[in-house]
């Protein structure tokens, strides 16, 4: 049985934070031997600070890697990619600003917060 685009959402809703799906795109999935890489856009959506300025896309920063939970003993990394806008009245370069890791790490918050809880402190390498 093939699964549809919806049902791989779904199953990813279940496992990835909640903000994940909501602001952003996957645009691939590659599972390996022993990691699993996400690949997610950021939606097309203007910050709503910036509702009523002109913003022209300006494509996106590059792209940062985040660490989540192990599925089934692989590691789990999100390839991030944030969008940027060029207000045009003043030329600077805006967007949304993500609280997506834990302060000071590459890992997602909830996986930051779990592993506090079972080792006590941060590891510098999963």
């Amino acid at each position: 049985m093939e699964a549809t685009k919806e049902q791989m959402l779904s199953i990813l809703a279940l496992i990835l934070p909640k903000e994940i799906l909501e602001y952003f795109t996957v645009t691939n999935l590659l599972i390996q031997a022993k990691e699993v890489h996400l690949y997610l856009d950021e939606r097309n959506e203007v910050p709503d600070v910036y509702g009523n300025e002109k913003l022209i896309s300006k494509g996106f920063y590059p792209e940062a890697v985040i660490q989540d939970f192990p599925l089934r003993n692989k590691a789990l990394y999100l390839h991030v990619r944030r969008r940027k806008w060029e207000v045009e009245s003043t030329q600077k370069i805006v967007s949304k600003t993500w609280n997506l890791t834990a302060d000071g790490t590459r890992y997602s918050n909830e996986f930051a917060t779990f592993l506090k809880g079972l080792l006590g402190y941060l590891p510098d390498k999963f």
